[in-house]
């Protein structure tokens, strides 16, 4: 399942999601993963949530960004959560790039079980149409 945040830079999608995130991990019953550009808010996630800082890695392309992510996937058996704040940045996607990229992880998210919820900052008329209905917040 993949599920998103979108709206303007600075209309509060992080807020939102670390709302979400903190919500969640309550009734999580596996490992929840949150994928952010620094370690910033690293005090405002549940200590059970782990904090990905991706400015670690060294990623130039949407597709050396997947194969992170299907290492992250594949060392942990009881992932069942992927929260990716502020998406386009930390995965290299360009505008034009969105719903193949989206496609891409929401058939990982089939193959793994695993749910992906991201944050972007684009509108909702930004979206593309096969991804309108993954739109849980609009701000």
């Amino acid at each position: 399942m993949i599920q998103l945040i979108v709206g303007k830079e600075g209309k509060g999608k992080t807020k939102e999601m670390l709302d979400k995130v903190n919500k969640e991990i309550t009734q999580a019953s596996g490992n929840i993963v949150y994928l952010d550009k620094n370690a910033k808010h690293m005090y405002e996630l549940n200590n059970k949530i782990r904090l990905v800082d991706v400015s670690d890695f060294d990623f130039n392309t949407s597709e050396e960004f997947y194969g992170f992510i299907c290492g992250i996937i594949s060392q942990d058996h009881d992932l069942e959560q992927l929260y990716f704040d502020n998406f386009k940045r930390i995965g290299c996607v360009a505008d034009d790039a969105i719903e193949a990229v989206l496609t891409k992880f929401e058939k990982l998210s089939e193959k793994t079980g695993v749910d992906f919820c991201f944050s972007m900052a684009v509108t909702e008329a930004e979206v593309p149409a096969s991804f309108k209905e993954k739109i849980i917040v609009s701000l």
